[in-house]
């Protein structure tokens, strides 16, 4: 059932995940706004708004996922044209937050390219960021703005919980590496079932060695719970060790399926039986296999987009 909103309020999309730009606009009774994101020729982006947004709440549908610099400039640039239109206000909605790995100095000279995007997208004009499982929490404090910060664990939850019911007795919930475990473990509580988590060392970027597993996976089936998937290396490298130690069955999932390189012969080639994903990044045709199911996030972002529109409280959405 959709939610019906006021005419005060529209949502654009540019051209990062049109198709759950659509779904939101739907779940919300309305329709996409009439906007154009083209390329001039040499490159350079061109935003043209095509219907009066002055005085109106915007809400702008962009995930920065790949082409990254692109989807960005491309949501500052319109973040931008709706702004020097007299919108009343302006509200990103970044489903996947690129850049979200670089949130500190983990060497000299490193820069810290979340907090760089984040002074973009407010320069740009933006008067509040919704967003969903960012790579660290922490990164909500780099905006000098509201940051509503959605959670993608209860659609997995429920989507575990459907398919499975009562034979999740016999699964154990494992993070694939020491940077999940809370997630993994909020993750475990909600379905009830146990926590395992593999100690992996990483020699370089993008290259991943499983050392031992903690906890016990021997004769259980495996949920490897993650926020997102890049390489798939260490997702892929996880679900080998937990087989060659006795699990069964090995599912995995993650909200943001980034799966860049060749992260899809990984999986078609390891002991995932099946990975769920959300939307939150768009899947090309080439990355849509067998192997992999995906849930739309277009409801939870639609009911945040309401209660923020209406002044009612988005924390209701966490449980």
């Amino acid at each position: 059932m959709s939610i019906v909103c006021g005419e005060n309020i529209k949502i654009f999309s540019c051209n990062g995940n049109k198709r759950l730009a659509e779904k939101i606009a739907g779940d919300l009774g309305t329709r996409l706004g009439d906007s154009e994101v083209t390329k001039f020729s040499d490159g350079e982006i061109s935003v043209k708004i095509n219907e009066t947004v002055r005085g109106c709440d915007i809400y702008i549908v962009q995930p920065t996922s790949a082409p990254v610099n692109r989807n960005l400039m491309e949501l500052l640039i319109m973040t931008d044209a709706v702004k020097r239109a007299s919108a009343g206000s302006i509200n990103a909605v970044i489903p996947y937050y690129g850049y979200a790995r670089q949130d500190r100095k983990a060497r000299a000279r490193d820069p810290i390219s979340a907090r760089l995007v984040a002074d973009l997208i407010t320069c740009a004009g933006a008067d509040r960021v919704i967003t969903m499982d960012l790579h660290c929490a922490q990164i909500q404090g780099f905006f000098g703005i509201p940051v509503d910060h959605l959670y993608g664990l209860p659609l997995i939850a429920k989507y575990y919980s459907d398919k499975f019911g009562s034979d999740l007795s016999n699964f154990v919930a494992v993070s694939p590496d020491l940077g999940s475990v809370t997630r993994t473990r909020a993750f475990a509580q909600k379905v009830d079932i146990p926590l395992a988590i593999v100690d992996k060392r990483r020699p370089k970027a993008n290259v991943s060695e499983v050392m031992n597993i903690i906890g016990d996976i021997d004769g259980k089936n495996v949920i490897l719970v993650d926020d997102m998937i890049d390489t798939a290396g260490t997702i892929t490298n996880a679900a080998d060790a937990l087989k060659q130690r006795g699990a069964l069955e090995v599912y995995a999932c993650c909200t943001h399926p980034v799966l860049s390189g060749d992260a899809i012969d990984k999986i078609n080639n390891s002991n995932i039986k099946e990975l769920l994903v959300l939307d939150t990044v768009e899947l090309s045709k080439d990355k849509q296999i067998d192997k992999i199911k995906q849930v739309s996030v277009s409801k939870t972002f639609a009911d945040a987009i309401f209660r923020i529109h209406e002044g009612l409280p988005v924390s209701m959405l966490f449980n």
